[in-house]
């Protein structure tokens, strides 16, 4: 509060921050005990301090008159049988930004009592929401008031569209000490809204849960305060969900999910398969490459063997040319001659001290006719 000065009785309220479209709610009370009415109501508008005054509306002998701009958007709405001469201004405009000052007097006395309110106005807010199907759409409903004056009501009322039946989505009374749905036992909103805005703030907001195409529609929130109403609508649009392609990994069907499942479970029951095999291979190969010298020589000389034994298997035959046989004299009687055929190796038979060679030499030696 305030202080005297001369006859006036000067109070501060604190700054209110409205957005454009929005209504607020100036407080203009005056405690008293006395059961004292007001007799004269001025509100006058100042956007700045050296800024040219305008009236806003003035009060007296139960007469309210709105004038200037403001004529269609404000009206008096407190108890002035109560000291109460508090102004309700709708549909915010971005030119209402500055202070707002009331002047009331009492019956029967001089004093003016004197109230400011600082207002400050911001962007509009969206009151058209796009929202995808299956997701969350939280709806704001703020009365802003200077006055701390707790709200009684709250309730949201759906519409399809022109003509279309109304239907309750959420009602608060500050009567029952929880939030209760309108009916309570049924409704398609049921279990899908929450009230989550601060109800000792006038403030009525909700959350809507898993929308569905059939909520697209107009969603009216009134707050009351006593016998003052404050309303606002939103309207949600509900974007349908769009067709999944067939195409591509993320249109595959059933059957190839399936395939893809099984083609992934053989490979991990193949894998400890492929890693022993692995290991085995590995540990042959490390056992070669550890073995002593003479083991390895040994080995090498194994497979030299082998090789000369598969390459002696193709006999190679060759017909021992007898040495020049003399014929003999005319008793007509001729040398038998033998041909003898051995196989030959030529891995051996290229040897200087080869023993079949020479044997061979001495048998063909014997062949020879004896003179």
């Amino acid at each position: 509060m305030g202080g005297s000065l001369s006859n006036d009785l000067i109070a501060s309220s604190p700054d209110l921050m409205v957005h454009m479209g929005d209504s607020a709610l100036l407080g203009c009370l005056f405690q008293t005990t006395e059961e004292k009415y007001l007799t004269k109501v001025d509100w006058i508008f100042s956007p700045g301090e050296h800024d040219q005054s305008e009236y806003v509306l003035f009060y007296y002998s139960n007469l309210s008159v709105p004038v200037g701009r403001f004529k269609n958007r404000v009206r008096l709405v407190g108890d002035v049988l109560h000291s109460d001469g508090s102004l309700l201004l709708e549909n915010v405009q971005e030119d209402d930004q500055g202070t707002f000052n009331c002047e009331a007097r009492r019956k029967g006395e001089s004093m003016v009592l004197k109230k400011r309110v600082r207002l400050h106005v911001l962007p509009e807010e969206p009151k058209e929401f796009k929202i995808h199907v299956g997701d969350s759409a939280q709806m704001g409903c703020v009365f802003q008031s200077t006055e701390e004056k707790q709200m009684t009501e709250v309730r949201w009322i759906f519409s399809s569209g022109q003509g279309a039946k109304e239907e309750i989505v959420l009602h608060y009374d500050h009567k029952f000490s929880q939030l209760v749905g309108y009916p309570l036992s049924w409704g398609r909103f049921q279990n899908r809204v929450t009230l989550v805005g601060d109800i000792f703030h006038n403030d009525g907001s909700i959350l809507l849960q898993r929308v569905k195409v059939s909520d697209q529609g107009d969603y009216t929130c009134s707050i009351c305060l006593g016998n003052l109403v404050f309303r606002k609508t939103i309207t949600l649009q509900v974007i349908p969900e769009e067709p999944r392609s067939t195409s591509g990994p993320e249109g595959l069907g059933g059957n190839h999910l399936v395939i893809i499942v099984g083609i992934v479970c053989t490979t991990l029951l193949l894998l400890p398969v492929l890693i022993l095999i692995v290991k085995k291979t590995h540990d042959n190969e490390s056992y070669v490459l550890f073995m002593p010298c003479s083991s390895v020589s040994s080995s090498a000389r194994m497979k030299s063997l082998e090789k000369t034994k598969d390459t002696s298997e193709k006999h190679i035959y060759s017909s021992m040319s007898p040495l020049d046989v003399r014929k003999e004299e005319p008793s007509g009687q001729a040398e038998t001659t033998y041909m003898t055929m051995h196989p030959i190796h030529p891995s051996l038979r290229s040897h200087p001290k080869n023993p079949l060679e020479k044997k061979s030499a001495d048998r063909t030696l014997k062949t020879e006719p004896t003179l």
